[in-house]
């Protein structure tokens, strides 16, 4: 064989590998769909209604995100997490957040141990519940800001420094917290560089009369259903990175870049009631949240593409967090979703993609 023909033939089959990498990511998006259909499926052996709420901690799981759960007591928002992680394989801690919680009853602690061979003592380090797979921050409010920074690194960089040293955490990590909207005594509210580091803030509603029903004949009966894994951890893994990989035509990172920076008061075309109503708007990390959300969106419905649909149904988890509504605004009882939702409408690009979508 001639040089100049090896060297076609090389060319043909480098050019021939992306095709076969995008049909094996088309077959994996297929296979993630079931696994969705399969593990709301186990979830419904123990949660009643919660569709949307879901939805949007599976979409955040899935694009490496965290997620700030809000509701009232009562919703089984620690059962629905302690279940998602059974179904996902994935090792699982509470964390009970108080007022006299500290750091170190996070990250872990060094202790003074005794060496059986040498009769010597040594520190060695005792690592916390945060060392898990899936973190459920139950009340999070309920403790100090010094204890609420322990987790910033951890969410953040994958990693906890203590004892001079850096414990890397066992991927896939998630920090899924709660906290109660009612109950403002003894709370420490959250601050806004903390608050952005939670991809979606999913707020947790009352069930509907017939779930409630049904809740109540799941609970009070003498049924126990066992749930079974649907995903290990290292498929999870690889669906993260096909989260990746899914493209995003031009025109909808245009679109996700105007919608959030309408949400900026100082921005020259933002529409008159955000001057009215918002005191600041999102940054950047809510860009990057959408387009995340919404490709991880797309293949847990069987899609290999983003929608406009996909940005607009995450807009309000995503963006409701990171704005700040002014006095009229809360006078007027105005709240952050109305005013996504409004934006949505609204605005110019906005209004033709909505349209479209619909």
């Amino acid at each position: 064989m001639s040089k100049k023909a090896a060297t076609k033939k090389t060319a043909r089959k480098k050019a021939a590998k992306p095709a076969s990498s995008k049909s094996g990511d088309v077959a994996a998006v297929k296979q993630l769909g079931e696994a969705r259909e399969q593990l709301v499926g186990e979830l419904r052996k123990t949660i009643v209604g919660m569709d949307q709420v879901i939805d949007e901690t599976l979409i955040a799981i899935f694009s490496r995100g965290h997620a700030l759960l809000e509701g009232v007591p009562g919703l089984a928002k620690t059962l629905l997490v302690s279940s998602i992680a059974e179904c996902l394989s994935l090792s699982f801690k509470r964390i009970q957040f108080t007022p006299d919680l500290m750091p170190s009853d996070i990250t872990g602690s060094e202790v003074l141990q005794d060496d059986p061979e040498t009769g010597r003592r040594h520190f060695q380090f005792s690592k916390g519940p945060i060392f898990a797979n899936m973190v459920l921050a139950d009340e999070i409010n309920r403790t100090p800001p010094k204890t609420q920074a322990a987790l910033l690194e951890a969410m953040q960089e994958k990693m906890v420094s203590a004892a001079g040293e850096n414990f890397k955490l066992d991927p896939p990590f998630f920090v899924l917290a709660t906290q109660n909207p009612l109950e403002q005594e003894g709370t420490y509210s959250l601050p806004e560089a903390q608050l952005d580091r939670f991809m979606f803030k999913i707020h947790v509603g009352y069930p509907s009369l017939e779930e409630e029903v049904n809740i109540m004949r799941s609970v009070t009966g003498n049924v126990q259903s066992e749930l079974k894994a649907v995903l290990k951890k290292n498929d999870i893994i690889a669906l993260q990175n096909l989260v990746s990989r899914v493209p995003v035509a031009d025109h909808l990172f245009q679109y996700v870049a105007t919608l959030v920076r309408a949400t900026r008061p100082d921005e020259e075309n933002t529409p008159d009631f955000i001057k009215d109503y918002v005191s600041w708007g999102c940054g950047p990390r809510a860009c990057l949240n959408l387009i995340t959300g919404a490709k991880a969106r797309a293949i847990l419905r069987g899609r290999f593409s983003v929608s406009a649909e996909d940005i607009q149904a995450l807009a309000q988890p995503v963006m409701r967090h990171r704005m700040g509504l002014n006095f009229a605004a809360q006078s007027e009882g105005i709240d952050t979703d109305e005013i996504i939702n409004r934006l949505i409408k609204d605005t110019s690009a906005g209004k033709e993609l909505y349209d479209g979508a619909a």
